[in-house]
């Protein structure tokens, strides 16, 4: 799971909750609504889980309760533990690493984290322990699309050793860029050799937050609204993660978990031998499923723009090919298990 951020900047004042805020999207502090988002990663497909809006002091309303985007987080743990889903890990950036509450929310549920954290961080220890950094250590980092880079780690070690470690990554170990090294902690249950070969690779699943914000932006219309009350824009926000959702599950790695082999294979036959559309596409990617789900509905959508102009001049032969290319289109394998 990866906890994070979003903001859009919004200009005027007639918006609910719109306030001077840091935005991640513009990398300054302007007029803006900001979200606290989780997203799931498997297998290398984002899919949205939760999201709540944060709303700044001088924009609440009468029945309002102010709440940090740490309590959001928190809130978003709780919730999601509640409903039973099973986190195998969660990462986020130095905002909630620094925050001692959210940890608590993480340990309270007994689970793995890695969280970035800033580069003065300090650590509480005894007058006559000091802290030490070990030797830099070389690891490949693996990318999505089969590909490598060499990167650096090491461990930073405050006095003693415990249950909570803290690490440095980076592409460049003398110059240590800015923009490509990273300090983090975390409370993985593993010997110091193995973590220096999984950490790097584990805490880089969090640039798929990343992908998961573009695709709600530019793909799917997360702030093309132009509503003013927050509960309709609450409700878009919804419908945007629900499309996103919806995408995420019909991509093949969810459909291996929905389906055994031979009904996997079954299903591939059939749509391959389908006559489809010449625009579909047939990699396994979140952004292929998007484009072929959109031809899908393209029929029913072409039809009903149409229909008011077929009242007018009236064709039942094209009404009749509108129906059977529907109806065949119907017969395509459904993506995912309506039970």
């Amino acid at each position: 799971m990866i906890i994070d951020e979003t903001g859009d900047r919004k200009k005027g004042n007639r918006t609910d909750y719109v306030g001077r805020q840091y935005l991640g999207s513009v990398g300054k502090i302007d007029r803006g609504m900001v979200s606290v988002n989780a997203y799931g990663v498997y297998d290398n497909i984002t899919f949205p889980l939760m999201f709540k809006v944060f709303k700044p002091k001088g924009t609440l309303k009468e029945d309002d309760q102010y709440q940090t985007k740490i309590e959001l987080a928190s809130e978003i743990i709780t919730e999601l533990i509640d409903f039973g889903f099973k986190v195998e890990l969660v990462l986020a950036d130095s905002l909630y690493g620094e925050s001692s509450s959210f940890i608590r929310t993480l340990n309270k549920y007994q689970l793995s984290w890695i969280l970035a954290i800033r580069n003065n961080h300090g650590v509480w220890m005894p007058s006559n322990q000091n802290v030490r950094a070990n030797k830099w250590c070389k690891f490949n980092r693996e990318f999505s699309n089969q590909t490598s880079e060499v990167r650096y780690i090491r461990e930073i070690i405050f006095g003693s050793r415990s249950s909570r470690t803290y690490w440095e990554i980076t592409t460049d170990p003398e110059t240590m860029p800015d923009n490509s090294t990273s300090f983090v902690m975390t409370n993985l249950t593993v010997t110091p050799n193995q973590i220096k070969k999984i950490l790097g690779n584990l805490y880089g699943l969090r640039t798929w937050i990343e992908y998961g914000f573009r695709q709600c932006k530019q793909e799917l219309g997360w702030t093309d609204y132009r509503f003013t009350q927050f509960r309709v824009i609450e409700r878009w926000w919804e419908m945007i993660m629900s499309a996103y959702l919806m995408v995420s599950l019909n991509t093949q790695p969810f459909l291996s978990l929905q389906l055994d082999k031979e009904a996997e294979k079954e299903r591939i036959i059939t749509q391959s031998s389908s006559p489809l559309h010449s625009q579909w596409n047939h990699q396994n990617r979140w952004k292929s499923v998007l484009n072929n789900l959109r031809l899908i509905i393209q029929p029913i959508l072409l039809l009903w723009l149409l229909s008011p102009w077929l009242d007018i001049f009236p064709n039942s032969l094209l009404y009749l090919g509108f129906h059977e290319l529907i109806q065949a289109v119907n017969q395509i394998q459904p993506f995912y298990s309506s039970a």
